[in-house]
């Protein structure tokens, strides 16, 4: 049961299907503590998880070669897990689900199979068939980590209406219409060769946009402009600092925004830390601000609770938690972490 002063979270990691592959943990919010409350099993590897809005229904992909897509109602009480169903997602390694905002449909992006899904929202919260699948077809700049389209992440814009894919393979935000249950092209922005584009992040305030660099450790600004939305590039970034030497394991991660929308947050892999950066107010430009260590191996994702930050250490097996201050937004390790095996994300019940 939950206890006082306490904050709910899910923890996807890289498992087998036959181990606990799902878990449910707790925050304490007074001193950063963190326990196991419940494992959930049955499920190979679900790298990404996400909530709907009333979270009693939490959306798992399952990243291998026949990717699935499974849906689990969450018990009101309890929030024990179960599952309601799963959908071939067509394609392998799907390594992100989102939820549209009318909450209607569910969209996977699959790494290796370059495609991206639709799925309509059942009354139950459960998956109906496929409405709509779109394949990228092409090759970035790099010949290790961009020989064929490689879409990363899947997120809708506030009115629903277009949903913008990150493609880590093409060095393009891939935007689509999104009607009656159908993707249909409606653009790209074109990003530097060898960026790789992984996740992203919409201001507050919707005028911009942020798009962290998987491949040269960047964050790119975009802004939001005009009737149709369309996005220009203001600002590139590194997300590493300055004196640092970049080695080869280095590699940018997951993006969150504050919900005051004053402090923008990037994970690096190798160099293992999450960078902060200060928004601009008025134009929405980002200054490097600090760097802080995860206590872990390999932070790739992380979640923001509350004033409390949640890095998962995917290499090291661990869960570290910070105090975010106020005033900087720079983040305060609190001493405590959590073994959890190879955790990949954290889903933060609000």
């Amino acid at each position: 049961m939950k206890r006082p002063n306490e904050v709910l979270f899910y923890v996807g990691t890289y498992s087998p299907e036959e181990k606990p592959s799902i878990y449910l943990c707790g925050l304490n919010t007074g001193d950063g503590e963190m326990r196991i409350i419940q494992q959930t099993s049955g499920v190979e590897n679900p790298s990404y998880i996400t909530l709907n809005r009333a979270e009693n229904v939490l959306y798992a992909v399952s990243e291998k070669e026949d990717g699935e897509v499974s849906a689990y109602s969450v018990d009101p009480v309890t929030n024990e897990l179960s599952l309601l169903g799963a959908r071939p997602t067509e394609g392998g390694a799907p390594c992100y689900v989102s939820v549209s905002p009318g909450e209607d449909y569910v969209y996977v992006s699959n790494y290796s199979g370059g495609n991206v899904n639709a799925f309509p929202v059942n009354e139950d919260g459960s998956l109906g068939e496929m409405s709509s699948q779109v394949r990228h077809a092409g090759k970035g700049f790099r010949e290790d980590r961009q020989e064929a389209p490689h879409p990363h992440s899947v997120i809708a814009e506030a009115s629903g209406k277009r949903i913008l894919v990150c493609d880590l393979g093409l060095d393009r935000i891939m935007l689509y219409r999104h009607e009656d249950g159908k993707l249909a092209r409606d653009g790209e922005v074109v990003l530097p060769d060898g960026s790789g584009p992984r996740h992203l992040a919409f201001h507050p305030g919707g005028k911009w946009l942020y798009c962290v660099g998987e491949l040269n450790c960047t964050v790119t600004v975009l802004a939001v402009s005009g009737p149709s939305g369309s996005f220009e590039i203001r600002q590139h970034l590194s997300t590493l600092p300055e004196q640092y030497a970049e080695g080869s394991d280095d590699t940018a991660a997951d993006i969150h925004i504050s919900p005051c929308g004053r402090f923008l947050y990037v994970s690096n892999r190798g160099h293992d830390s999450i960078a902060l950066f200060h928004v601009d107010e008025g134009t929405g430009l980002l200054k490097a601000a600090d760097w802080q260590s995860t206590g872990g191996r390999t932070p790739r994702n992380f979640a923001i609770a509350g004033d409390m930050l949640l890095a998962a250490n995917q290499n090291s097996g661990n869960i570290t938690s910070f105090t975010i201050d106020s005033e900087s937004g720079r983040l305060i390790p609190t001493g405590n972490e959590l073994g959890v095996p190879a955790p990949v994300c954290i889903a933060v019940l609000k």
